[in-house]
């Protein structure tokens, strides 16, 4: 309790702390400091104010332990009335103040940059993948997020062979951070005359969007290319070498950009994609030669896990890595993904609670 405490009055001194800063004129003037000191203190508010209660329903229930002591029955009456109020609004609060405090993934608060390939079963697996993004595009528009096309490849059958797109909005990374995975469909193809149901996958890779301040890419690793952008695009393809490939030499990781208008477009979206996997790689490279293993952890992120089974023919989404079932595949399938999230979010907290008990 002592700990709790120390850590929630911590908290709000950081809070504070914040609130002094975001008026300061260097602060003001530089709009990326600004907006992360602003989502910091935004995302302290619910601690502080569960502090600022705990203290208020302490206080009253020790003047009401105090009275209890009276002779006055009335007093004493009053007292435990006033007890019997406080005391189980205060086990709620210690409960809602434990989940507060549950250590918060510092990528959480970032943009997303997502990838959607085409798999298994060929055109329908492209088809698929043309599916999943409309999913999540309209997902992204029900919360207010920008979605912004950076690579595509259409299929001739529909869908796409490949596409790369950012969201950017309020804690994007939190809701969309379990994506990644192999999605399998199970439904009968348009091109199928027979009727019969097939099984077609798509795979989604799901990463943090990572800013140069956050993470210094060191540019005597990249290699560049220019080349004449191919396929549909707009009247500068073929004309002119707008398209950029950058290659990482240490990881050999690749990224090539054609969406933009210029090279310059290309070259500064091309570096946001391969900057936020670089990062994800050292990242899991580091963690992986340290031997560290996060029970906590809800699947292991890798893009050839199976995670997810949409089955059409019985309306029902399956999340294999928590054995969530729902019967709303229509819904999902439009974009209302919260009821997956959120149980998905809910067994991280369970396990990260577990983890600290």
């Amino acid at each position: 309790m002592d700990a709790m405490r120390e850590k929630l009055s911590d908290l709000e001194k950081r809070y504070n702390e914040i609130g002094e800063e975001l008026v300061k004129e260097d602060i003001v003037s530089d709009p990326k400091k600004l907006t992360r000191l602003s989502k910091e203190q935004a995302h302290l508010q619910g601690a502080v104010d569960a502090w600022h209660s705990l203290k208020t329903l302490d206080d009253n229930i020790a003047q009401a332990q105090d009275l209890l002591k009276e002779e006055d029955p009335e007093i004493k009456e009053m007292a435990q009335v006033e007890l019997d109020e406080c005391l189980p609004q205060r086990e709620e609060l210690l409960g809602h103040i434990q989940k507060l405090l549950i250590p918060r993934d510092p990528e959480d608060d970032h943009d997303a940059i997502m990838e959607i390939r085409g798999g298994a079963g060929g055109d329908e697996g492209n088809i698929f993948a043309g599916d999943l993004y409309r999913m999540y595009t309209r997902y992204a528009e029900s919360k207010g997020w920008k979605v912004q096309v950076m690579e595509a490849s259409p299929s001739e059958a529909g869908g796409f062979s490949t596409i790369v797109f950012s969201i950017k909005g309020d804690d994007v990374y939190k809701a969309l951070k379990w994506e990644s995975g192999v999605h399998r469909v199970q439904r009968v193809p348009k091109t199928e005359t027979q009727g019969r149901i097939h099984t077609s996958t798509a795979t989604v890779l799901s990463q943090p969007e990572i800013e140069d301040e956050d993470y210094e890419l060191n540019m005597d690793d990249l290699t560049f290319e220019t080349h004449r952008a191919s396929g549909a695009g707009g009247q500068h393809i073929n004309k002119t070498d707008s398209a950029v490939r950058i290659v990482h030499v240490p990881t050999g990781i690749t990224v090539n950009c054609q969406e933009g208008r210029s090279q310059i477009e290309n070259r500064e979206t091309a570096l946001r994609i391969i900057r936020s996997r670089v990062y994800e790689e050292m990242k899991r490279r580091k963690e992986e030669a340290a031997g560290k293993i996060r029970r906590a952890k809800i699947g292991t992120g890798d893009r050839s896990e199976k995670i997810r089974t949409y089955n059409y023919p019985q309306n029902r989404v399956t999340d294999h890595r928590i054995h969530y079932t729902t019967n709303h595949l229509d819904m999902i399938m439009e974009g209302k993904l919260d009821e997956v999230i959120e149980a998905l979010q809910a067994e991280e907290e369970k396990r990260k609670l577990e983890e600290a008990a």
